[in-house]
């Protein structure tokens, strides 16, 4: 597939887009490469109006760079941006380099420049930086020990260019995450919310994973949040820092090395379409 002609927006007023899936993280994805205008607050949320527009958890957008092979721009589904989407990021290498034939790609994000590259297999390894482990960066409201935070459940917190607060449970499937993940979400220790991830440690080497993201809800998977929750059981002691992280949509492996921390997993292009102009316009 070639890339979505911004003629086509010139041609007929319409907007094009791809929807993209990593493990049941899907996004909506926009090229705006050419110098087409992002997308309004206004405009985003109602394209993840599972009703009424198309849906996804992220909306990115695809941007000339002159120093990378692209930039990439992530909006949560309530409009807000994010400076990194972990599984976006690998869904938009993958196509990139089906479109290139490149193997290795560079890719600039509001959290840094980005190493892709193919990992063989149809499988997609994205080096998401090293993780955020600075109060004020994360950030949080107050100096605090952020391997053990002050809040009920002795949670971890974490930054991958979003923040993260991460609780390790004996059983990931019993917390009603419908109310904890909102809750800790808007914790004030969170001055900017935070994505929240509920951990059962399975093994040395693998851990099960559910996951609230900041500004859209649950999700079936996150590639920051897996990051996020690998580092944290590092660190605790709980894992190696080499370890396969189980989501609801499926599984990511997960590598903390000295360069960053990579991520490595399947991704999926499921359709893509144009928005009519009636619809932008109604």
């Amino acid at each position: 597939m070639g890339p979505i002609s911004p003629a086509m927006t010139q041609a007929d007023g319409g907007l094009p887009f791809l929807k993209m899936h990593g493990l049941g993280n899907d996004f909506v994805v926009l090229d705006l490469r050419g110098g087409l205008p992002r997308p309004a607050a206004g405009l985003v949320t109602r394209i993840a109006d599972r009703n009424r527009g198309v849906g996804f958890d992220q909306l990115a957008a695809i941007e000339d760079d002159a120093e990378a092979d692209a930039r990439l721009v992530f909006w949560n589904a309530d409009g807000s941006l994010s400076s990194a989407c972990g599984n976006a990021t690998r869904c938009i290498a993958r196509w990139l380099m089906d479109e290139t034939g490149a193997t290795r790609l560079r890719l600039r994000t509001d959290h840094g420049m980005l190493l892709a590259e193919d990992a063989g297999g149809g499988l997609t390894r994205v080096n998401m930086g090293p993780p955020v482990l600075d109060w004020q960066v994360i950030p949080l409201a107050r100096e605090v020990d952020i391997d053990h935070l002050p809040i009920d459940g002795d949670p971890v917190a974490t930054g991958m260019g979003n923040p993260h607060v991460t609780f390790f449970v004996p059983d990931a499937e019993a917390v009603d995450l419908a109310s904890f993940g909102p809750a800790m979400e808007h914790h004030p220790l969170y001055p900017q919310r935070t994505n929240v991830e509920v951990v059962e440690v399975l093994s040395r080497d693998e851990i099960r994973l559910r996951i609230w993201e900041r500004g859209t809800g649950a999700t079936l998977a996150s590639g920051s949040c897996s990051c996020a929750a690998a580092v944290a059981a590092a660190r605790r002691g709980l894992t190696g820092r080499r370890v396969r992280v189980h989501v609801p949509g499926g599984s990511l492996m997960i590598d903390w090395r000295e360069d960053g921390v990579w991520m490595e997993g399947a991704t999926s292009v499921v359709f893509s379409g144009v928005l009519t102009p009636e619809w932008m316009a109604s």
